[in-house]
C-alpha cells in the first residue's frame, strides 16, 4: 500500500524491502551448500575457538538421522547399536595404549635414573632394585647393596672407596644427566616442538574449544613419550604428571579418528580428551604405586593438638605456592621476552649441570622425586637402615616402636634435608616451562613433604620431651607411639601441591588414593584448605591458569569473578574510534565485492544484514566456510565471476541470461546466532561465554546490529578491570 511505501521511504527502507520481496518471487534454482556439502565447511583454521552449538547441533542431527534409519532395516539398526557401542570400545582403547605407554615410561624412567649411578652385571636391562632382587647377598646395613650392582667407580676403577671413586662416580652421575637432557631437547626442538613443557595449561585451553593443530598428534605423542623418559631420567626437579596428561590425551585424539561419531566433530573428541585428562593423572599415580607402602607400614591415629601443626604446614604450602607461581612466571617471561629463549638447548644443558653437580653431594637430593617422596612418607620400622630411622633405642621385647630420641643419624638427616629443600624451592623455579616435558606435581609434593617431615620430627622430640606438658600430657604417655612424622610428610606434600595448583577435594582424593589412608582425610582437608586460602590471599591464580595468561590463550576461568558493572555497548566493537562494522548484505552483493572484503579485514566471521540501510539482522557467516564456499562456487559452478552475485536467501531472483548466474550461500549462513541487547550486563554476558562456550556473540538494538563481542573482547575486558595486561590476549 502507499502508506507502507511512505513508512520504509521514511526510514530509508524502501530498496531493502523492493530487494527481498524480488527475491521471494524468483524461481532461479541454483546449487546450495545444503544439498551438497562442501569439503572443509564447518571445521575450523589453527589457533580458532570452535562454535560449540554448531558442533553440538551437528551431533544431534547425525544421531537423530541414525536413529531414524535403524527403524527402516536390519543393517542400519546394526550400524546404530554400532554407534552406540563406539564410546566404551573407543575408551577401552585408549586406556590400554595410554597406560601401557604410562607403564613404559615408568620401567624406563627408573633404569636411566639407575644407569646414572652403576650398571647390573647379571643384565645391563635391569634397575638397581629389580638387579638385587635375585641375590642372596644382600646386606642389611647397606640398603639395596648386592654384588651384581656396581657402581661406575667399581666397573671403571674396580674400587667403590676412596676420593677417586667418589671423583668418576661424580662425574659418570653428571655425564649422563647431561647426555639424557641433551637428547630430550634436541629431539623436542628438531621433531615436536610442541612436546615441551607441562601440556596441562594448553589441554585445558583446547578442552575449552580451542584449536591448536599438531599439539595432540603422532609426532607430539612419539617424542613426548621418548622425551619425558629422559628429561625424569635426567635428575630435573620435574615430574611425568602433566606430561602423562598430554599423553594420553594425544592417544584419545588419535584413536577418535578411527570412529565416525567423533572424527567429524570437534565437541564429541573434547568429551573424550576431558575424561582421558583425568585418567591421565590417575595414570601418574599408578605410576608411583610404591607409596602405598606408607599406608602397609602404620594406621597409627592422629590427634586434634596435631591439628595447629598440620594447619601451619598449610600455611607453609600457601606462601611456597605463592611465591613458586610469582616466580616461575617472572622467570618464564624473562625467557620469552629476552635473549635467553633464543637458546633453549644451552638452558637445558646449564640447568642440568648445576642441577646434578649440586645434588649429587647429597643423597635426599640425588634419588629421584618419587623414591625421595617414599623414603619421607615411610614410618619406621624396627629393621629399617634408613638414616631418619637412626634414633637411639632401647632393648625391649615389644612390637611397638614408641618415640625415641633422635640420634646423629637422625641429626645429620635433618640437615641434609633442610639443604635439600632449600634446592628444591630453587631449582624448580627455572626448570618447570624449559623445552623438555616437565611435570609439577612431583616436585611440589617433594618441597611439601621434606618440610612436613622436618616439623614431623621436630613434634615427636617436643612430645617425648616434654610429654608432661598440659599439651601432651592428656593423649601422650611415656613410650607410646605419639607423633608419626610419615603422617606430617603425606600432610605437607598435599600442602604445598595444593598451594601451587589451587586443588582442594580433588587433591585429598589423590593422596588417599596414593597412600591408602582413609584416616587421615581430616588433616589432608585441613591442610589443603589452609594452603588454598593462604595462596588465594596473594593471586587467585594457580600455576597452570598462570601459564594460560602468560602464552596469551583464550580460556575464561570459571571460577574467576567479575563484579563490573558494564553492559555489552561498553565492550562491543566496533568503538566510536574504529571503523565501522564490515557487514555482507543478504542479497545485492558481488563476488568480488565479498572477496575483498575478506581480502582487507582479518575477522573470523561476518554478520550478515537485510540491508545497509537497516542493518536488521539476518544472520552470521564463518570467514573459512565463506572463502571455501566462494572458491568452490568459482570451481564447480559454470560461468561464475566477480560480477556474480552472491545470494543468501531461500529464493534467488531471475538473472538475465546474458549476466553472470548467481552464487546461493544460504546453506553456509547461521541463521540464529547469539544475540545480546546493547543494556545487557557484562555480567551475564560473560556468563554466557563462559557456559555456552561461545566464540562471539551479536549486539542488537530493537533488531537493528550495532557490534559484536567475541570472546578476545571478553578477556581483554576482564584483564583491563584486573589490572593486567588487555593486550597479552593473543587469540580469539
Amino acid at each position: 500500500s502507499q502508506s507502507s511505501q511512505l513508512f520504509l521511504k521514511v526510514f530509508g527502507l524502501c530498496e531493502c524491502h523492493d530487494a527481498y520481496t524480488n527475491g521471494k518471487t524468483g524461481n532461479t534454482k541454483l546449487m546450495d551448500l545444503l544439498d551438497e556439502p562442501v569439503p572443509g565447511v564447518g571445521t575450523y583454521e589453527d589457533f580458532n575457538t570452535i562454535d560449540w552449538v554448531r558442533e553440538k547441533s551437528k551431533d544431534r542431527d547425525r544421531h537423530r538421522e541414525i536413529t531414524s534409519k535403524s527403524k527402516l532395516s536390519t543393517p542400519a539398526l546394526l550400524e546404530s547399536i554400532s554407534d552406540a557401542f563406539s564410546g566404551w570400545l573407543l575408551m577401552l582403547l585408549i586406556g590400554l595404549w595410554s597406560g601401557a605407554l604410562a607403564g613404559g615410561i615408568d620401567i624406563l624412567a627408573h633404569w636411566l635414573t639407575d644407569l646414572k649411578e652403576g650398571l647390573c652385571l647379571s643384565g645391563f636391562w635391569y634397575d638397581h632394585e629389580h638387579c638385587c632382587w635375585g641375590s642372596n647377598e644382600t646386606t642389611f646395613q647397606e640398603r639395596d647393596k648386592c654384588p651384581e650392582w656396581q657402581s661406575w667407580a667399581e666397573l671403571l676403577g674396580g674400587s667403590s672407596v676412596g676420593a677417586s671413586a667418589y671423583i668418576v662416580d661424580y662425574l659418570m652421575f653428571i655425564i649422563w644427566a647431561l647426555l639424557f637432557a641433551f637428547l630430550a631437547v634436541i629431539l623436542v626442538r628438531a621433531f615436536a616442538p610442541y612436546a615441551c613443557g607441562s601440556g596441562i595449561p594448553e589441554i585445558k585451553t583446547i578442552l575449552s574449544g580451542f584449536i591448536i593443530r599438531g599439539y595432540l598428534g603422532k609426532w607430539t605423542l612419539i617424542i613426548k613419550t621418548v622425551t619425558l623418559v629422559l628429561a625424569v631420567s635426567s635428575g630435573l626437579s620435574l615430574g611425568k604428571e602433566g606430561p602423562l596428561v598430554h599423553v594420553a590425551c594425544c592417544c584419545a585424539n588419535i584413536l577418535c579418528h578411527l570412529f565416525t561419531k567423533y572424527r567429524k566433530n570437534e565437541a564429541k573428541r573434547r568429551e573424550v580428551r576431558r575424561w582421558r585428562e583425568q585418567e591421565g593423572r590417575r595414570l601418574h599415580q599408578n605410576s608411583n604405586s610404591r607409596l602405598v607402602l606408607f599406608y602397609v607400614e602404620f594406621h597409627t591415629p592422629w590427634h586434634m593438638v596435631e591439628l595447629v601443626p598440620f594447619v601451619l604446614l598449610g600455611i607453609f604450602g600457601g606462601l611456597w605456592g605463592a611465591i613458586f607461581i610469582r616466580a616461575n612466571i617472572a622467570w618464564c617471561r624473562r625467557r620469552k621476552n629476552t635473549c635467553l629463549g633464543r637458546y633453549p638447548v644451552l638452558e637445558v644443558l646449564v640447568v642440568t649441570g648445576a642441577t646434578a653437580l649440586l645434588s649429587f653431594p647429597n643423597s635426599y637430593t640425588r634419588m629421584s622425586g618419587s623414591e625421595l617422596i617414599s623414603e619421607l612418607f615411610n614410618d619406621c620400622s624396627l629393621l629399617d637402615s634408613s638414616q631418619l630411622c637412626g634414633y637411639i633405642s632401647s632393648p625391649d621385647n615389644s612390637n611397638t616402636i614408641p618415640d625415641r630420641p633422635a640420634g646423629p643419624d637422625v641429626y645429620t638427616a635433618l640437615w641434609q634435608l633442610a639443604l635439600a629443600l632449600v634446592f628444591k624451592m630453587l631449582i624448580t623455579v627455572v626448570t618447570f616451562g624449559m623445552k623438555v616435558p616437565s611435570g609439577l606435581f612431583i616436585p611440589s609434593m617433594a618441597v611439601g613433604a621434606i618440610a612436613g617431615r622436618l616439623l614431623g620430627v621436630g613434634m615427636e622430640q617436643l612430645a617425648l620431651n616434654h610429654h608432661d606438658s598440659a599439651i601432651f600430657k592428656s593423649w601422650c604417655s611415656p613410650g607410646a607411639d605419639c607423633i608419626t612424622p610419615g603422617l606430617y610428610a603425606m600432610v605437607g606434600a598435599a600442602a604445598c601441591l595444593g598451594g601451587v595448583t589451587r586443588m582442594t577435594i580433588s587433591l585429598v582424593v589423590i593422596m588417599f588414593e596414593l597412600t591408602g589412608g582413609l584416616e587421615y582425610i581430616v588433616p589432608l582437608m585441613a591442610a589443603t584448605m589452609t594452603s588454598k586460602w593462604v595462596a588465594d590471599a596473594f593471586g587467585r591464580e594457580g600455576i597452570y591458569e598462570a601459564h594460560i595468561r602468560l602464552n596469551g590463550y583464550p580460556f575464561l576461568e570459571p571460577k574467576e569473578e567479575y563484579g563490573s558493572k558494564a553492559l555489552a555497548q561498553d565492550v562491543m566493537r566496533p568503538r566510536r574510534s574504529d571503523p565501522p562494522l564490515a557487514v555482507l548484505t543478504q542479497e545485492g552483493m558481488s563476488v568480488g565485492e565479498v572477496e575483498a572484503m575478506v581480502a582487507d579485514t582479518d575477522y573470523s566471521g561476518f554478520p550478515v544484514v537485510v540491508c545497509q540501510e537497516s542493518q536488521r539482522l539476518v544472520g552470521f557467516i564463518l570467514r573459512r566456510d565463506l572463502v571455501i564456499s566462494l572458491e568452490n562456487a568459482r570451481q564447480r559452478q559454470e560461468g561464475v565471476v566477480s560480477a556474480s552475485l552472491v545470494f543468501f536467501t531461500d529464493h534467488v531472483p531471475a538473472q538475465p541470461t546474458s549476466g553472470p548466474p548467481a552464487v546461493k550461500l544460504r546453506g553456509i549462513l547461521d541463521l540464529s546466532p547469539f544475540t545480546v541487547t546493547d543494556h545487557t550486563p557484562m555480567e551475564i554476558t560473560v556468563d554466557i561465554f563462559r557456559k555456552l562456550g561461545l566464540r562471539q556473540s551479536l549486539v542488537t538494538h530493537n533488531g537493528r546490529l550495532l557490534g559484536i563481542i567475541t570472546k578476545k573482547d571478553v578477556l581483554k575486558h576482564m584483564a583491563q578491570m584486573a589490572n593486567r595486561d588487555p593486550d597479552s590476549i593473543l587469540f580469539n
